[in-house]
């Protein structure tokens, strides 16, 4: 079993930054991958970036320029550094974490509020 915990979000005012952490602790895989996924009222939940245990990452174009992901393998956690926020990346935000043990494993966090607004 895996446990993940989100901590950072809040409310922020357009064109602010904020940075998201997750930390992913009990029994970790040598090979994951660490995500951030958003759910905004009324519509699927998506992803918005990914990174494996490796390094490569993965991101949504919406993102991409702005939202920087990066992990800290000793302490098991992702972060996702966010900046020029728009309204539009309002969303809850949740951590997923899969790991690969003869098959992928999937666990998600309880989730985190990201609020962009003036």
């Amino acid at each position: 079993q895996v446990h993940v915990v989100e901590s950072g979000g809040g409310l922020v005012q357009p064109g602010g930054s904020l940075r998201l952490s997750c930390a992913a602790s009990g029994s970790i895989f040598s090979i994951n991958v660490m995500g951030w996924y958003r759910q905004a009222p009324g519509k699927q939940r998506e992803l918005v970036a990914a990174i494996n245990n490796g390094g490569s990452t993965n991101y949504q174009d919406s993102v991409k320029g702005r939202f920087t992901i990066d992990r800290d393998n000793a302490k098991n956690t992702v972060y996702l550094q966010m900046n020029s926020l728009k309204p539009e990346d309002t969303a809850v935000y949740y951590c997923n974490y899969r790991g690969y043990g003869g098959r992928w494993y999937a666990y998600w966090g309880q989730g985190t509020q990201v609020t962009v607004s003036s």
